[in-house]
């Protein structure tokens, strides 16, 4: 017998549980794409989603994923056989890298592993060596999807300014947008790439680059830009189309809206805090549940994880086999442990993680974590009691 019938949970690190207000907004027919509805409530997306962001500046939009943002991004201000320093603090640190290569970019990497954030000493000692300022840009990632490492993006700034280096600062939101705190322009980034799919409740499909002046600057000194990555236009369009460099993704847009009155609504310090409280109701049951047995957090100090993914090590097979039980038994879908060993290594098992970022509250958190205890009692994985109960503390406010 299972116990999964009924409306399944989604609770990974994207695509997250979409709302839904979203669901219905996008359940309509086809628009008018040369004039209408369509075109005034696109025009007003922008200032909401610069709300979110904490900015004043820019904002393309794009018909992509979040690996399409990182090249938009990289397309615009950083020229083939240009260099850029990566500080990397998990699999998603080492993506945005790749696919700088693959535009011809020079890539110079700071391998912080798995489970530490970026240390700022060794980030000014690369800064200060580099002499005559040939690195361009700082691919950081705030939110590391797959470790849940949650770096100091504030700090960055801070050594680039000490250092007194030109570099552009720019930052990876996929995983943290509207869930962990970001200060677009009291931080001082002058890039950041998000996707529609995570903190933002939207399906995948669209991605947002979000830039400073400084970062305008630097496009406009570029030799060429490809059509469809230029962000010029779609930051300022003079006709429609311009905004998405074709036809509109209009059912993904009026999803956005419903998304970004939602957020608006409620108010992004709450939404912050929201994502916080519920956070350290999942940490203080898993490591309730660590005490006796493997299960552990992968970041050892709250304070440098993310408030919206939590990677866990258990030790194979019971990653996978936890996984596994809690969907088919439970009706509840948790995350693989993406990067953290690659597929071919019996390791591969023995990580998991759980997705709590957008549209999650109380109730849906504290079902996914009663699923989990389940599922470590059914497969006789050893773990301390009272999970449960530390994190209806957290909730309860005690």
């Amino acid at each position: 017998m299972s116990l999964a019938n009924g409306r399944p949970y989604l609770a990974i690190p994207g695509p997250s549980v979409m709302p839904e207000e979203v669901l219905r907004a996008m359940h309509r027919a086809a628009p008018n794409i040369y004039e209408g509805d369509l075109i005034e409530m696109t025009a007003g997306l922008i200032p909401d989603l610069r709300y979110v962001a904490r900015s004043q500046g820019h904002v393309a939009i794009y018909i992509a994923n979040g690996h399409g943002a990182w090249e938009a991004a990289l397309a615009n201000v950083i020229a083939p056989g240009e260099r850029v320093l990566v500080p990397a603090t998990g699999r998603f640190g080492h993506g945005w890298a790749e696919v700088a290569e693959g535009q011809g970019i020079a890539v110079e990497m700071l391998d912080f592993g798995k489970r530490t954030p970026v240390d700022l000493n060794r980030l000014e000692a690369a800064l200060r060596a580099d002499k005559t300022h040939k690195i361009k840009g700082i691919l950081a990632t705030h939110v590391d999807t797959s470790t849940s490492v949650r770096n100091d993006i504030a700090g960055m700034r801070a050594v680039l300014d000490a250092v007194g280096h030109p570099a552009l600062l720019m930052a990876d939101c996929i995983a943290s947008l509207a869930c962990d705190r970001f200060e677009m322009d009291t931080w001082g980034v002058d890039v950041m790439v998000a996707g529609s799919q995570k903190g933002l409740m939207v399906p995948p499909g669209l991605s947002f680059v979000f830039f400073s002046d400084k970062a305008a600057d630097a496009r406009r000194r570029m030799e060429r830009v490809s059509r469809y990555w230029d962000w010029t236009n779609r930051a300022d369009p003079q006709m429609f189309y311009q905004y998405f460099g074709g036809t509109a993704p209009t059912h993904h847009l009026f999803g956005l809206r419903a998304a970004l009155d939602l957020i608006k609504t409620e108010g992004i310090e709450a939404i912050w805090t929201r994502h916080e409280t519920l956070a350290r109701a999942i940490w203080a049951a898993c490591e309730t549940w660590g005490q006796t047995g493997p299960l552990e957090l992968n970041i050892a100090d709250a304070d440098l994880r993310s408030r919206a993914v939590t990677a866990l090590r258990i030790g194979a097979p019971h990653g996978s086999a936890l996984r596994q039980w809690v969907q088919d038994n439970a009706g509840v879908t948790l995350g693989i442990g993406l990067g953290m060993a690659e597929p071919g290594d019996p390791a591969w098992h023995g990580f998991f993680r759980i997705g709590h970022m957008g549209h999650v509250n109380a109730h849906m958190i504290l079902g996914a974590l009663g699923a989990i205890e389940s599922g470590l009692i059914a497969l006789d994985i050893p773990h301390g009691p009272g999970g449960m109960a530390a994190a209806a503390r957290v909730i309860a406010g005690r």
